[in-house]
């Protein structure tokens, strides 16, 4: 399961990551500085499942599509370069990090209606493949990172997930999964997630809260979604309306030292764009912060750069974002696609 497709990676790059992945381990040797970094684009269309979608439901679903033909646009990327998760995630990977009991209910359609109502999302056939393709998605992110320096999967995010349920659009945690294989396989020693969307991370610090080699960083509203929070390794829970300024400083002051004690082979970095002053967040949440274009790609500069600055590999996902204008959306969720080829390109 989960496979690379393999015709679909770009020539420079298949063959390590093809050793890397059969090998199911990285060396100090394969981590890449900012200098030398390369992109993998991590992407499919089945992300979305927009046939029969109700265009009035809270979640954004057309924003996947809309994502990458955006960065196709700009050029930011080619469809050449794509690798798409040839599988959606097995079952030996969802259960790392839930309950089988918890992965066959959804899988099957079989969860209580209550625990359906709190994922949120309709269920169907399509959707569970989706689900499973994004996790399968992140996975095969962190894996590429680990050979190039930087890979973005244009999905996923689902951070909300717990163990045993799902909650707030997250049926399972891509996040956790990925971190759990990776760990188990040995393609990595320590991992940290960094969460910078405007929800905490509560159902990956959750899952990750037993597992010393993986640590969490969470920065989010405080009074935002969910009303009770989980304890991640570090929290940095900021009042409504936290402006750039603010937001920034406050990230320059709690990420580095958690970079330099936790040493991570890997950095998982949930990009999530509903911290934006102008996300529909505001108008369904409690909490909500006031960051600009120019706050978030500083933000997600300095993540990676802090990141590639220590020889660290940072794979992405894009997290959350709920705007109803879906081409201000979509650019807003470029924004740390093109700081991630803009790093590499410095190279």
């Amino acid at each position: 399961a989960g496979a690379v497709n393999m015709p679909l990676l770009r020539r420079g790059v298949a063959r390590s990551v093809s050793r890397a992945a059969r090998q199911g381990r990285t060396h100090k040797s394969q981590l890449h500085t900012a200098s030398s970094a390369e992109v993998a684009w991590v992407y499919s269309r089945e992300y979305a499942v927009l046939d029969g979608w109700d265009s009035g439901h809270r979640f954004a679903m057309e924003k996947y599509p809309r994502l990458f033909d955006r960065l196709v646009q700009r050029g930011v990327l080619s469809p050449s370069e794509v690798c798409e998760p040839a599988d959606p995630a097995g079952n030996e990977w969802l259960h790392r990090a839930h309950s089988a009991e918890y992965v066959a209910g959804y899988c099957d359609g079989t969860l209580a209606p209550n625990a359906m109502r709190r994922i949120g999302l309709p269920w169907s056939p399509a959707m569970v493949r989706a689900v499973r393709l994004e996790v399968a998605g992140t996975l095969l992110a962190a894996r590429l990172a680990l050979s190039t320096g930087i890979a973005c999967n244009l999905g996923g995010g689902t951070h909300h997930a717990q163990r045993a349920a799902g909650s707030g659009f997250n049926p399972f945690n891509d996040l956790a999964v990925a971190s759990l294989a990776l760990l188990a396989e040995g393609a990595a020693r320590r991992v940290l997630v960094v969460d910078l969307d405007v929800h905490q991370g509560d159902g990956t610090a959750a899952i990750l809260s037993e597992e010393p080699r993986a640590a969490t960083f969470s920065m989010h509203a405080a009074r935002a979604f969910p009303v009770r929070k989980q304890r991640s390794t570090v929290d940095v829970g900021l009042p409504n309306g936290t402006g750039d300024e603010e937001y920034l400083r406050l990230l320059r002051e709690h990420l580095p030292p958690l970079l330099d004690e936790h040493r991570p082979d890997l950095v998982l970095y949930d990009a999530g764009v509903d911290c934006h002053g102008a996300d529909a967040v505001r108008t369904f949440c409690r909490g909500h912060l006031s960051l600009t274009d120019a706050g978030l790609r500083k933000r997600d500069f300095f993540v990676m750069d802090e990141c590639l600055s220590r020889g660290v590999p940072v794979a992405t996902v894009i997290g959350g974002g709920y705007s109803t204008d879906m081409d201000e959306l979509a650019s807003r969720h470029a924004i740390h696609a093109e700081v991630a080829a803009a790093l590499a390109n410095c190279s």
